[in-house]
C-alpha cells in the first residue's frame, strides 16, 4: 500500500518555530551608528569657566621686551629698561549652548523597561547625539571653532593637491613648539597614507586610548568626520594643547544643576496633562586658542587622487 506526502513528512520532534515561543531572546540596548569616538574631545585639557566667560589676556609688545647678557669685561654697562604691555580689549568668549528637550511617554516608560529601561536609553541616546554635535561645534563654529580661528600666517596650501610627507613637514614647521597631534577626516588621513607609502615610507602606528593611529615625524593623525569635505578638498589641522603649552584648551561650565559629566546637565521638567515627561538636556561648552602659533592648517587637501601602479609581475 502507497504512503502519502503527509505521512512521509509528519514531524518527529518539537520544531523552531514553535519552540522559539517559550525562549527569551537576548535584547541588545539601541545602537545609532553615527556615534564615533570623538578623539578631539579627549585630546583637549578642558579648562573649567567662571560664570561662562573667558577673558584671553595676551601680551601686546612682545617682540620689544629687552633683556641684555653682559660681558665680564663691561660689568658696568646700563642695563636696559623694559616692560611687559597687555592687550587693552582682550577677547572674551563666551560659553556656547548645546541644547535638547527629551520626551518620553509615561506609558511607555512604566511597560516597557524590561529589560532595558527606556528613559535611560533615550536619554543616553540623546546625550551621545548632543555630545557628537558638541565636536562638530569645536571644530565648526564661526565664533570658536578650530577653522574659523586659524591665524592667516599659520596657513599652508597642499603643494600639488594630495596631501604628502612634504606638506605635513611643512605644518609642522608652523606649530614647532610642542605639537600635539594632527586633526583629520579619515578620507584625508587614508589620502596622506597613499602618499608615504608610494614614497616608500609607510607612517608607523601608535596605540592611544586602545586603538591604532597612523603618525608622522611621532605625531598621530588623529581622525574626526566632523571636518568639512568640499568639491573632493578637506582640511588637515596641526594643534598643540593645553594651558601651560600656551596651546588649545576646552572650556566648560563646572557645577551645573542635574551635572551628569563637565558641562552637560539632565534636568527633569515635569509631566504635562498628555502624561508625557520631559527632560532639558544641555552641554555648555567652547574653545580657545591661547597664541597664534598654537594652530595650523593645511588647505585644499585633495581626497581622490590614487597613484597607477603596474600589475604586471616577472
Amino acid at each position: 500500500m502507497a504512503t502519502t506526502n503527509q505521512e512521509v513528512h509528519q514531524a518527529q520532534a518539537l520544531g523552531d518555530n514553535a519552540a522559539r515561543q517559550l525562549a527569551n531572546a537576548t535584547k541588545t540596548v539601541p545602537q545609532l551608528s553615527t556615534i564615533t569616538p570623538r578623539w578631539l574631545v579627549h585630546l583637549l585639557q578642558w579648562n573649567p569657566v567662571e560664570a561662562g566667560i573667558y577673558r584671553l589676556n595676551r601680551v601686546k609688545n612682545a617682540s620689544q621686551v629687552r633683556v641684555a647678557c653682559s660681558q665680564r669685561s663691561n660689568g658696568e654697562a646700563a642695563l636696559p629698561q623694559t616692560f611687559v604691555d597687555y592687550e587693552d580689549q582682550p577677547r572674551e568668549l563666551f560659553l556656547n549652548a548645546v541644547t535638547t528637550i527629551l520626551d518620553v511617554h509615561t506609558r511607555v516608560s512604566d511597560l516597557y523597561s524590561s529589560p532595558h529601561d527606556q528613559i535611560r536609553e533615550q536619554l543616553r541616546l540623546t546625550i551621545e547625539t548632543i555630545k557628537e554635535r558638541q565636536e562638530s561645534e569645536l571644530i565648526n563654529n564661526p565664533e570658536y571653532g578650530l577653522l574659523a580661528n586659524v591665524d592667516p600666517t599659520q596657513r599652508i596650501s597642499t603643494l600639488t593637491g594630495a596631501p604628502t610627507p612634504d606638506d605635513l613637514d611643512e605644518l609642522l614647521t608652523k606649530v614647532w613648539k610642542e605639537p600635539a597631534f594632527f586633526l583629520a577626516h579619515p578620507l584625508a588621513i587614508a589620502a596622506f597614507g597613499r602618499e608615504a607609502t608610494r614614497r616608500g615610507v609607510p607612517p608607523p602606528t601608535i596605540s592611544l586610548f586602545g586603538s591604532q593611529f597612523i603618525t608622522w615625524r611621532g605625531i598621530p593623525l588623529i581622525p574626526s568626520d566632523k571636518l568639512p569635505i568640499e568639491d573632493g578638498k578637506t582640511k588637515i589641522l596641526l594643534l598643540r594643547v593645553g594651558e601651560k603649552r600656551q596651546g588649545v584648551v576646552g572650556l566648560y561650565q563646572p557645577g551645573l544643576a542635574g551635572e551628569q559629566s563637565p558641562g552637560l546637565s539632565v534636568r527633569f521638567m515635569g509631566i504635562n496633562r498628555n502624561a508625557i515627561a520631559s527632560y532639558l538636556i544641555s552641554l555648555y561648552c567652547s574653545l580657545a586658542v591661547l597664541t597664534e602659533d598654537a594652530l595650523a592648517v593645511l588647505d585644499d587637501v585633495e581626497i581622490d587622487k590614487y597613484h597607477d601602479y603596474p600589475d604586471t609581475y616577472k
